[in-house]
């Protein structure tokens, strides 16, 4: 079987900005979409036009930025949004309009007090009136993840003939389960007349954990399109982390799916987000957290000082991080320590290495960390000198 390119669709400048305090002014929209170019997604989604004055002139001023990835504007279904979208996307090489409509029973009752045969009509209008102004429309399905699969590949299939040329399937609220989530694109991928002519996206919102899972369980059974966010901001619990499905395609070439991201920038894209949004990850956060390749036990660093992949799957190289970190504390053994001492110029003998081992365990069980200004104080109560240049 050949592999299948799986196209990372960023909506860090749309989804990702929804969280709170985290609105960016158009200046910086436009460093980000230049370093996402750069990192190599194939699709920004740049912001909701009709939104507001200030995300219109953003969106405008990233179509006229971006060089080589399609740039995306989101709508509702309406004539008035759609009309916005196209006037701010007029000067992009490559123009989307994504529009779409709930389809779930709660959004149809509650949200639109409608009906489904009401609901999918606004669903072919609104993909017939967006394809009068661009070629590329992506149609969403706002709560597919809660809709049933009958009524969901009905809709799909209607706007498909209306011309969408991608299908967005979100599981907006984070509910499915992977197996759910999974049979669900893979129902689609099935049973609708004319998919093979779009292309299947997944879009999945991390309420439950789930959103990396989610979205590579669509990718396995059909999806060929990931809507993600750099460090998996977003609305509530956040979307689909960016770093994490394009790591777990490429060191799981069994899946043989791959993307075109170029993984050694991932770190510094991270931290390029975490500074113009003001909302930093975790320290255990997987692929770009800042303890993503720092190891403080014994043992575990016994074995990466031995050989890394006892304790790493990702060479840290493969996202832009420079090395793995050994972290001394109460926890970390000798070897540990002779490494570290080693990095700023001492080669220990075995009996020195004895002798100062209990001095850096009294420094460790006083402090959270021991670094290299305290090892230096602690070779010098040893009285061992610098046997090399650190």
């Amino acid at each position: 079987m050949s592999r299948k390119k799986i196209e990372i669709f960023d909506t860090t400048l749309r989804d990702g900005e929804q969280v709170p305090g985290c609105k960016l002014n158009k200046e910086n929209k436009i460093i980000l979409s230049e370093q996402l170019d750069l990192l190599g997604v194939d699709v920004i989604e740049a912001g909701f036009p009709v939104s507001s004055p200030g995300d219109f002139e953003s969106v405008e001023a990233v179509a006229k930025t971006v060089k080589n990835a399609v740039v995306c504007g989101l709508t509702r279904a309406n004539k008035k949004d759609i009309e916005v979208a196209a006037q701010a996307l007029l000067h992009a090489k490559r123009p989307r309009i994504h529009t779409g409509i709930g389809t779930s029973d709660s959004h149809i009752l509650h949200k639109f007090r409608s009906t489904p045969e009401a609901i999918l009509e606004r669903a072919v209008d609104a993909v017939k009136y967006a394809k009068s102004f661009v070629d590329d429309v992506e149609f969403y399905a706002e709560d597919a993840g809660r809709t049933s699969n009958e009524y969901l590949a009905r809709v799909c299939e209607a706007v498909i003939k209306a011309g969408a040329t991608v299908l967005n399937i979100p599981d907006t609220t984070g509910y499915c389960l992977s197996d759910e989530y999974g049979a669900k694109i893979k129902y689609l991928a099935e049973n609708v007349k004319g998919i093979e002519n779009v292309t299947l996206s997944v879009h999945c919102h991390n309420d439950l954990g789930l959103a990396t899972a989610n979205a590579i369980a669509g990718a396995i059974n059909g999806a060929r399109q990931i809507e993600c966010t750099i460090n998996g901001i977003g609305e509530r619990a956040g979307n689909t982390s960016l770093e994490e499905v394009v790591m777990i395609m490429k060191q799981h070439p069994r899946l043989e799916l791959y993307s075109d991201i170029n993984t050694k920038m991932l770190n510094e894209t991270s931290k390029m987000v975490q500074d113009k949004m003001g909302m930093f990850v975790q320290a255990n956060k997987a692929i770009v957290g800042e303890n993503a390749f720092a190891h403080s036990s014994g043992i575990h660093q016994d074995g990466i000082i031995k050989n890394r992949e006892t304790y790493e799957i990702i060479d840290p190289n493969d996202v832009g991080v420079n090395q793995s970190s050994i972290i001394l504390t109460a926890r970390s053994g000798r070897a540990a320590l002779a490494y570290r001492v080693k990095n700023i110029g001492y080669e220990l003998t075995k009996d020195q290495l004895d002798m100062s081992y209990p001095v850096f365990l009294e420094y460790a069980d006083a402090q959270r960390e021991v670094v290299d200004n305290d090892l230096h104080q602690i070779m010098n109560k040893c009285s061992i000198l610098q046997t090399a240049t650190a």
